[in-house]
């Protein structure tokens, strides 16, 4: 048998009318708007005010990645998938892909194999045109700013602090800081500045944590831009952009409907990176989700580090949301990497690379059960590599954390390759209740909730904070932001910020470099290390593998 690719098993299996799907969802004929004939937006207000009760909610996260690769959002699919053969009402709810890992190092990220959304293609191109719609949200705000200026600056900026960056759905290393303004006084004031990708914008992370309409424009209204002469913030709504900055949304925050492979209603819907951002897709979405399916099966990005704790501690505290249960994603040939093994030799049986890898799935495990206080499971995507004996290995690890590890093979069998995936998830829901808590206080000062992020997630020993990072979290406390959560923005490849610390280092301490309020989402960003707000394209870009041939047909999304 032939192998095929994500894009070419997409392509040749059918899919179903977006009108069935939404039956399938128990979704009224008139709560959807079509965008052609498998892609639609629903009217998630309607749903959401119904008397329906709220299914369970399954966190699907994963181990710290690796260039092996770990197939989250593949056991997301899959597990969902493996619910319905099960006789279960599920429903998955995943974040939309953001054109710079599509064209940069992915290639496409609807799931794989036998376990995608589909239709993949437009998922990971321009899909509905929310994430164009946020951009150009985030960047008439930038525009209303530099006019303002112009116009006279009737509200006192300094152009030097001005904090709001512009936004391109790419990865474009040249734009990370420009100086604009340039060529006379009739083309603005001249400054510094800079562009983030749309997935790192306030705005995405704006739109993905509102409640509603009302709620996305409160929060525009209270995102600071800059700060005046005299060091009082600007806001949005002091520039007057809100409303025309919503219009912009009203569409791109109705939620959107897909399917699996196999049928399984799927709803994408927004896409803050987990490294930068808070990783999670849209609370409209997942409350949706929970109102359609006896289980909705949602991701968060990275490992447990980053999206899951930024799940928990960020979106499920201003959301109201108790996960269920947890799915913690593993594989050996990634474990081995973190055990030292290079990957060219990931195919060899080592049990001694295994061993040393493993403590790194042990504290993600451990943080979910010890540290949040909720049931988990472990699917191990199994690769035709894996030995028996290194399965054992994981198994027998995992049984000492009290926690049951399970073979998963939805790449290859999907619903099929999760139904024991799904059995052990359904036993989590019914006979372990969560005991659920925050991994800090709100009450705690600024530097208290990144320390115990530090401490309690990462297994650092504390935090160091450069004398920028530090006068400006002076400065927020001042302003009246203590009692925000934190995002903290660092590499996705280590517990650490130093992408080379594998496994589960010890004895380190994080640098907070900067730090900075992002008033509309409700939180302040620690950036550490060397995170950049602006990825950058590979050597190889997979843009150079992606083509159309003269029928419309798209070809190298992997």
């Amino acid at each position: 048998m032939a192998f095929l690719s994500d894009i070419e098993i997409a392509q040749q299996t059918p899919m179903k009318p977006i009108t069935e799907i939404a039956k399938t969802a128990g979704i009224d004929p008139d709560g959807i708007e079509q965008y052609g004939k498998y892609k639609a937006k629903l009217d998630s207000r309607a749903i959401l005010r119904s008397d329906r009760k709220n299914g369970k909610l399954i966190l699907v996260t994963a181990i710290t990645p690796t260039p092996a690769g770990e197939g989250k959002t593949t056991t997301t699919i899959g597990l969902a998938d493996g619910l319905r053969k099960i006789g279960k009402n599920s429903v998955v709810a995943l974040r939309e892909p953001s054109l710079g890992p599509v064209f940069g190092i992915k290639g496409g990220a609807a799931g794989g194999g036998y376990a995608q959304v589909v239709p993949m293609e437009d998922i990971n191109l321009h899909f509905t045109g929310d994430f164009h719609a946020i951009g150009a949200a985030n960047n008439l705000l930038a525009a209303m700013l530099d006019n303002h200026i112009y116009q006279g600056n009737a509200l006192n900026i300094d152009p030097r602090r001005i904090t709001w960056k512009r936004c391109v759905d790419m990865n474009d290393r040249q734009l990370r800081f420009v100086t604009d303004g340039l060529g006379g006084k009739a083309n603005g004031t001249p400054r510094e500045d800079g562009y983030d990708i749309t997935v790192a914008s306030e705005i995405m992370a704006v739109f993905c944590l509102a409640s509603d309409i009302d709620d996305l424009k409160e929060r525009l209204s209270r995102i600071v831009v800059g700060y005046t002469y005299d060091d009082k913030p600007v806001t949005a709504g002091q520039l007057k952009a809100v409303g025309a900055m919503t219009a912009l949304l009203k569409d791109a925050i109705k939620p959107n409907l897909v399917q699996t492979l196999e049928g399984t209603p799927a709803i994408v819907h927004g896409g803050p990176f987990a490294n930068i951002a808070h990783g999670c897709n849209s609370v409209i979405a997942t409350r949706t989700a929970l109102k359609l399916g006896d289980y909705a099966v949602t991701e968060a990005g990275f490992g447990a580090d980053l999206g899951a704790e930024k799940f928990l501690d960020i979106k499920c505290r201003m959301a109201g949301l108790t996960p269920d249960a947890v799915v913690v994603v593993a594989t050996v040939r990634a474990l081995k990497m973190h055990g030292g093994l290079p990957k060219t030799e990931l195919g060899s049986e080592d049990l001694g690379a295994l061993e040393r890898g493993i403590p790194n799935l042990m504290r993600h495990v451990s943080n979910i059960k010890n540290v949040y206080g909720l049931p988990a499971v472990v699917a191990v995507n199994r690769f035709p590599t894996d030995t028996d004996a290194e399965i054992e290995l994981v198994i027998r690890k995992c049984a000492e954390l009290g926690v049951k590890a399970v073979l998963s093979d939805v790449w290859a069998k999907g619903g099929d390759g999760g139904i024991e995936l799904a059995k052990e998830v359904v036993r989590l829901c019914d006979e372990e209740k969560p005991d659920f808590r925050f991994s800090y206080s709100l009450d705690l000062p600024i530097r208290d909730k990144i320390e115990a992020v530090v401490k309690k997630v990462y297994g650092g020993d504390g935090v160091t904070f450069l004398p920028a990072a530090s006068k400006e979290i002076d400065r927020l406390e001042g302003l009246g932001f203590k009692g925000c959560p934190v995002c903290i923005a660092k590499t996705q490849y280590s517990f650490s910020d130093d992408p080379t610390k594998l496994g589960a280092p010890e004895g380190f301490t994080v640098t907070v470099k900067s730090v900075k309020i992002s008033a509309g989402a409700g939180f302040v960003v620690a950036l550490t290390g060397d995170i950049l707000t602006m990825p950058g394209l590979p050597k190889v870009p997979a843009a150079e593998k992606i083509d159309v041939d003269s029928e419309g047909k798209i070809s190298g999304l992997f």
